[in-house]
């Protein structure tokens, strides 16, 4: 089937005006949000509804073309872009779930609602705290990450310490096969226990056994008091004893982030502000936030004032603590923004290891870095052990991978912790799983999906000697 064929018949599924066929038009559906991951798409169809996803699939296949979904395209691992070069099968199509991002049934007693797979995370947090609740998922890309993707990468963020990943949030499901098929329930019943649960299967399958159209969360209350603190310890090792202190202590606690000090020196600059503390260059810094129905500001600060912390600075009303928080939010903006200078978009590795490994982890990244001859940028979310590395200049990414990622898996870690595998890390997940572990992933991939036409390359172990950078756009 021609391009031109295909789209007419995927028009008349969802209407001409949600078929884009002109380069101009596809471009932004064709390169991922950190510009290294790019692949051409014969077409990108938006669907409006589940009906028109199966519609869409149903046709897709009988015309022998892939099918790449996508909702706010902010992943980083080449998983939401169609392939390139020689990872390209056969013709893609972008399937745009932007469109699906109605919000309903809001159950404030429930504490649940419905978001569609478009639906961004704003768009879900002020929908819960319109009814006074909450959502237990936030990070930074909040106006453009979208529910789906949150689900497909098995998202986390800044509150996973309080509330666990996405897919502890998801209590029901609606998703297409790559048939047509629709499978799931929205019901959000908490005691279902009837056969298989597709949440907990679809949750970080990242869109290669259906299309997630749609999700029933949870809510959480929303706390009217909130304190952040910036703290600085002399040592990681220092962090993490107090991050230890802090959990066992205090009941209010929501998130313990860390930034290394480049990282804070890096988003200083770009914000052209101050750090509000000052930081050596062998130290850490933790950005803490607490929140409660009671003001936590006196249980945070008496275990602030002890063994490890050389310096704070606490924020208790909303415009200060905005302010403090913006160092961790607009890292990334500010990495990204540094890596112009670069000529070359940057590169991250998004890993997690056991606490206690947290710093040889560092250590080891640093010294990657050097060899490299770029700069190690570090910030993640501490009490997972889960850190971004990113790397600004970075000269062989092939090297600097398999270097970093062999090393987290020496310390007992995992190659990916919240950002997905995509196609980016397929050669190292030998490096975590088993062969039998692959190869029952594998076998429920062909039960699924038995044309292989859902995000095909994405979470597709094998051993890669091509360039973790294929898809790099030059």
């Amino acid at each position: 089937m021609t391009p031109r064929s295909l789209a007419q018949t995927l028009g008349s599924v969802v209407g001409d005006d949600h078929v884009l066929v002109d380069d101009d038009l596809r471009r932004g559906f064709e390169t991922d949000w950190t510009g290294r991951w790019s692949g051409p798409s014969a077409l990108v169809v938006r669907p409006g509804a589940t009906h028109e996803v199966a519609e869409v699939l149903i046709r897709c296949a009988a015309a022998g073309v892939d099918v790449i979904p996508q909702a706010g395209n902010t992943g980083l691992v080449g998983g939401s872009v169609p392939r390139a070069g020689d990872q390209a099968r056969r013709p893609a199509v972008v399937l745009s779930l932007r469109r699906l991002n109605a919000i309903a049934d809001v159950d404030a007693a429930a504490m649940q609602l419905t978001a569609g797979a478009g639906t961004t995370i704003a768009d879900w947090q002020a929908a819960a705290r319109a009814v006074g609740l909450d959502t237990p998922i936030d990070f930074a890309a909040r106006d453009s990450a979208t529910v789906g993707g949150a689900i497909a990468t098995n998202a986390g963020g800044s509150r996973v310490l309080r509330y666990g990943t996405m897919r502890q949030q998801v209590v029901g499901i609606e998703a297409v096969l790559a048939d047509g098929r629709v499978v799931g329930s929205l019901t959000g019943l908490p005691k279902e226990t009837v056969g298989l649960h597709w949440p907990s299967i679809l949750a970080g399958s990242e869109g290669t056994l259906a299309i997630v159209t749609a999700a029933r969360l949870r809510l959480v209350p929303h706390f009217d008091h909130v304190v952040t603190a910036m703290i600085s310890t002399p040592t990681v090792g220092a962090a993490i004893e107090l991050a230890g202190r802090l959990r066992r202590r205090v009941t209010s606690l929501d998130a313990i982030e860390i930034i290394q000090p480049e990282a804070l020196r890096l988003v200083a600059a770009h914000l052209g502000r101050t750090p509000p503390i000052g930081v050596a260059d062998d130290a850490t810094v933790l950005l803490v936030e607490c929140a409660d129905h009671a003001d936590p500001t006196d249980e945070l600060l008496a275990e602030l004032d002890g063994p490890g912390v050389t310096a704070t600075a606490v924020a208790t009303d909303a415009p200060h603590r905005v302010a403090l928080v913006a160092f961790r939010d607009r890292l990334t903006e500010a990495i990204n923004a540094a890596s112009v200078d670069t000529g070359t978009p940057p590169f991250k590795l998004d890993v997690a290891v056991p606490l206690g490994a947290v710093e040889p982890l560092l250590d080891l990244a640093g010294d990657a870095a050097r060899s490299d001859g770029c700069t190690l940028i570090a910030f993640g979310h501490l009490a997972e052990g889960n850190l971004h590395l990113n790397h600004l200049g970075v000269r062989d990414p092939d090297a600097l991978a398999d270097r970093v990622l062999r090393g987290v898996a020496d310390l007992g870690g995992t190659i990916s912790a919240e950002h997905g595998v995509g196609v980016a890390k397929t050669g190292w997940m030998h490096l975590v799983r088993t062969d039998d572990d692959l190869a029952a992933q594998a076998a429920i991939k062909s039960a699924l999906d038995p044309l292989g036409m859902l995000n095909p390359g994405v979470l597709r172990a094998h051993d890669r000697r091509r360039s973790t950078a294929a898809g790099q756009v030059p």
